[in-house]
């Protein structure tokens, strides 16, 4: 499974505007040095203000603020060329900020947020739309000062009402789990003055990832938004309109098929020292094909140019052809330190027969990854079996001291097992080198015995209602027919009523977000960060569990909910990676999931016209954003006849 990813931009009513004020305040700084010595001692306590470029959730910035360049890029390469990937299936909108529609891949990366963060570093956020920031050091408001040059991609100028809108806009109509958390949190926006622009956060709540947070949001153009009558909630073939280096080439795309994403030689931004050597493509062309096999094929025939290799049976036996024996073709495995995905296939515990967690360990034991990585995968993956699995974050062996001073509590008020104290956190189960363990088949079998599901004379487990114990696989990738047909075969030896159900990609999304949640087992990402902050509510919260499109599986737990409170709650970064590690075993615990695999390298072939950095950073592959074109190479290809564009 794969996706197509690049390094973008993340993150009401009307406002009463405030004269610039900055003039008059530069110009009296004198007379306020003096006055202030003659005020009382409590007068003089005000809160210590930080002004800065970047800001960081613990210690200091890699970066000074007279930086040039980010370390990872090339600062002088060319721009021009163009890249090209593919998509799975079809996209019928423009807008990634809603359910409604199938949006482009990469439909968020003509917009810009007021931070952005870098490929090297960690829980760190820089000025983009910003020139500066500033902050009390209990965090409970930020003010952003704009850059006056930061402008749309229609040469209006960003402003702070447009931020103001934009915020506004998406806790209205964004997603509903958005929208959800950001209520708790935030009190308001208001613009100061053209280029200022405060957030006030709510009393009570932890405030240490909130600057960055609202720092994230994509700023949107307010007189566009309602001089066209765009609609956040709609689906919509118009984009909004954006800060960000590439806008939509609407003359390239075919809805469904292709969309071409054009670079803006008018970029305000082009010459930031964080922007300096990235954005180096004239065009990213985005090409969409039915199924897995398909695309391979397209990629052969030189449809399109840069394939990150997700199937280890193609990775393996199907890089052979021409273009590779030429060296047309350049295939390399490129070193990654970022954390796994957390992909598995998730359970929708809103069915009533997966409420009881000894089901759910059953179907856990009937998975033989072993035998499937030997078998299906030429070995070239690795279990996952944390939720921040290739981290530093990942708990492992019995918890420590600090861990389980955190857990305690829970296991006083019954809300955790007493083995979670002093045991190893849940793992996935061992396999032997047969696709069907009997052992572990002996296993589940007891396991749905005492949860009541018993085999009748049909060899089919039934409940006392006399219900078949029935699992659907949902699917929409015919790559991973022969991955789950092997797992179905073993469910159907302990009595299971197992089997897939393919779907496309529309009814995949339909079937899989709110409010339908129409599926037993599938495919999905066990979603966390290096520095978990609300999201983890979005992700793993009961509060959203039945309106996000994050945690599908509905999980609704007390540990779990105050384990993430925990979490937010840390000051430092120890506190929060003992926090991490204990959430880690809660959640593992829940057994919500059968996880699948990964791999700590990018498995990647392209057409060799294309160049990197020497070193690249820790946690971006980068290939659409600090990547650039050789010329001289592809022409050379296209004499050779080895690209079809």
């Amino acid at each position: 499974m794969g996706e197509v990813t690049a390094r973008t931009a993340q993150g009401r009513v009307a406002v009463s505007r405030l004269p610039d004020v900055r003039s008059w305040l530069l110009g009296g700084l004198g007379l306020l040095a003096a006055a202030a010595a003659a005020l009382p001692a409590h007068a003089q306590d005000a809160p210590k203000i930080i002004k800065a470029h970047g800001i960081s959730t613990f210690g200091d910035l890699k970066y000074p603020a007279d930086f040039t360049h980010l370390d990872y890029v090339n600062p002088d390469a060319p721009k021009g060329g163009e890249i090209s990937e593919w998509a799975f299936g079809g996209f019928d909108s423009m807008n990634p900020y809603s359910v409604k529609g199938r949006a482009a891949a990469l439909s968020s990366i003509m917009y810009e947020s007021i931070l952005a963060g870098t490929a090297d570093e960690i829980g760190a956020a820089y000025c983009l739309l910003c020139e500066t920031l500033e902050y009390p050091e209990d965090r409970s408001w930020v003010i952003f000062n704009l850059r006056p040059e930061a402008k749309f991609s229609d040469g209006t100028p960003v402003t702070a009402e447009d931020v103001v809108f934009s915020y506004e806009t998406f806790v209205a109509k964004g997603l509903t789990d958005f929208r959800t958390i950001f209520a708790q949190q935030v009190e308001g926006a208001e613009a100061l003055d053209t280029h200022r622009v405060k957030f006030t956060f709510k009393k009570g709540i932890p405030t240490r990832d909130l600057p960055q947070d609202v720092g994230g949001l994509p700023v949107l153009s307010k007189a566009q938004y309602e001089r066209e009558g765009l609609d956040l909630e709609e689906g919509s073939l118009k984009p909004f309109l954006g800060s960000g280096p590439y806008v939509l080439d609407e003359s390239r795309m075919k809805v469904g098929q292709t969309v071409v994403y054009r670079r803006n030689p008018d970029y305000w931004g082009k010459d930031l020292p964080l922007m300096r050597g990235t954005g180096n493509f004239d065009a990213i062309r985005i090409e969409y094909y039915a199924d897995y096999n398909a695309a391979f094929e397209g990629f052969k025939g030189g449809s399109y140019t840069f394939r990150n290799e997700a199937s280890s049976i193609l990775w393996a036996t199907g890089y052979d052809f021409p273009a590779v024996q030429t060296g047309h073709v350049v295939k390399v495995e490129l070193p990654s330190g970022a954390k796994a995905t957390g992909q598995g296939w998730m359970l929708n515990l809103r069915r009533e027969k997966f409420q009881d967690p000894r089901v759910r360990e059953a179907l856990n034991l009937m998975f033989n990854f072993e035998w499937s990585n030997q078998t299906l995968f030429y070995g070239i993956y690795t279990r996952v079996d944390s939720f921040w699995e290739n981290s530093y974050l990942e708990a492992e062996g019995a918890p420590s001291e600090a861990e389980v001073a955190l857990l305690q509590p829970f296991v006083d008020e019954g809300l955790l097992p007493a083995s979670i104290l002093t045991e190893p956190p849940v793992s996935p189960p061992v396999s032997g080198e047969r696709q069907l363990d009997r052992g572990n088949l002996r296993a589940a079998s007891r396991l749905l015995d005492e949860a009541g599901w018993t085999v009748g004379s049909d060899g089919m487990r039934r409940n006392a209602k006399g219900e078949v114990l029935r699992v659907e696989f949902l699917n929409d990738s015919q790559t991973f027919d022969r991955v789950i047909s092997p797992f179905i075969e073993n469910l159907r030896a302990l009595g299971v009523d197992a089997l897939m159900t393919r779907v496309d990609n529309a009814q995949m999304e339909s079937r899989t977000r709110p409010p339908s949640y129409d599926f037993d087992l599938t495919t999905g990402n066990a979603r966390t960060n290096y520095i978990s902050g609300a999201e983890l509510k979005q992700y793993y919260g009961s509060e959203t569990a039945d309106v996000s499109a994050f945690n599908i599986m509905g999980l609704k737990d007390k540990a779990v909910d105050r384990m993430i409170e925990v979490v937010l709650a840390a000051k430092t970064s120890e506190e929060l990676e003992v926090a991490t590690k204990a959430l880690d075993r809660v959640l593992r615990l829940q057994r919500f999931w059968v996880p699948q695999w990964y791999k700590a390298s990018h498995t990647v072939a392209y057409y060799d016209m294309f160049e990197h950095p020497e070193t690249l950073p820790p946690y971006a592959l980068g290939e659409l954003d600090f990547w650039w074109f050789n010329p001289d190479k592809a022409q050379a290809l296209r004499d050779a006849g080895a690209l079809r564009q």
